[in-house]
């Protein structure tokens, strides 16, 4: 049985453009935020943004921690040091290359980086750092001319400008410049480029790098004075701070001391071997072991948790008290070896 259309009712037209529009604008779904997303896709989008979540949560953690390394390693040393050569230059020229080309320079990296997020490592660096210029400084100043009236090595003056620049710059760095710069790893890039320099001249005789006990001492002197202001730090703050158990700043002074304490020690082992004549006609090799030992028991420190409580507390520990200890007691040693000196 078959039915026949319906002849008188109307046709219906056909529809027009913005009708077939608002068709296919019914198949899309408008979210809390506005956005439309296509029903088909909704289930990818929905997966998608949970899934950017979780990226974005362990991007800090796990990419620091894998950036995370505190290389303290005591039997760390230069390789391949020429004859002639100096060698405590050689340990600089190292202590840069592995903190800075093997490693990252982390107190520079921005925030969008995951080892922007690093504190500990940061300040172990840039102590290490300022141990690097205060001994290029020094090289300068007084071991790599004759006598103070002589001429400043030209590859020291530069070594000494590159490696005492400051340790937080970017290639964008708006406290700083508002133009792109050189970076700081650039910089001791090319401070370790100018040791290298000098210390192969030094090799082929062309510069000088005099054995002096009065050269030693003032070198000497320059590290114990370091090392004195870094205890007035701690004894700051533990008269302000000690007890606090949310103390986020005692941790950046114990690894900065940690990393100043460090590159001293690796510089005044190969320090040894440099003026290995002097230490033997002054009769100073069981001061100079000693000395050297108490810097690298400083620099061995490294507590799971940095903690400033109260330096007779019985339950929460100071470790600043305890680095401070070692502190003083490598200043003393150091000064006992200048009075020999002096003599």
């Amino acid at each position: 049985m078959t039915f026949d259309s319906d002849h008188g009712a109307t046709a219906t037209p056909a529809r027009s453009w913005w009708w077939r529009g608002w068709d296919r604008a019914r198949t899309f779904r408008v979210t809390g935020g506005g956005t439309a997303v296509p029903r088909k896709s909704g289930r990818i989008f929905r997966w998608g943004w949970r899934i950017l979540l979780v990226v974005l949560l362990l991007y800090y953690p796990i990419g620091g921690w894998i950036a995370q390394n505190i290389d303290d390693d005591p039997q760390f040393a230069p390789q391949n040091v020429a004859a002639g050569e100096s060698h405590s230059v050689a340990m600089a020229e190292a202590i840069i290359d592995r903190e800075v080309n093997v490693h990252s320079w982390t107190p520079m990296l921005p925030f969008f980086l995951p080892a922007g997020i690093l504190d500990n490592m940061p300040n172990f660096q840039r102590g290490m750092m300022t141990a690097v210029g205060r001994f290029a400084t020094e090289l300068m100043d007084q071991v790599g001319r004759t006598r103070g009236s002589s001429q400043i090595d030209r590859d020291l003056e530069q070594a000494r400008g590159f490696l005492n620049e400051q340790p937080n710059v970017w290639i964008w760095q708006p406290s700083v410049s508002l133009w792109p710069s050189a970076t700081s790893a650039a910089k001791y890039r090319a401070g370790m480029k100018k040791l290298q320099d000098y210390n192969n001249r030094l090799a082929s005789g062309q510069a000088v790098f005099d054995r002096r006990a009065d050269n030693l001492q003032a070198l000497l002197d320059r590290i114990a004075n370091d090392i004195g202001s870094d205890s007035a730090v701690i004894d700051r703050h533990i008269i302000e701070r000690a007890g606090d158990p949310f103390d986020a700043e005692c941790d950046d002074i114990f690894y900065f001391n940690k990393g100043r304490l460090y590159a001293n020690y690796l510089l005044l082992r190969e320090l040894g071997i440099d003026f290995q004549n002097v230490i033997r006609d002054r009769d100073l090799a069981s001061a100079w072991t000693r000395v050297v030992e108490t810097f690298r028991i400083a620099a061995e420190l490294k507590p799971l948790i940095v903690w400033n409580g109260y330096p007779d507390g019985m339950f929460l520990p100071n470790h600043l008290a305890a680095q401070g200890f070692y502190l003083l007691r490598a200043r003393t040693q150091l000064r006992e070896i200048t009075n020999i000196l002096q003599k």
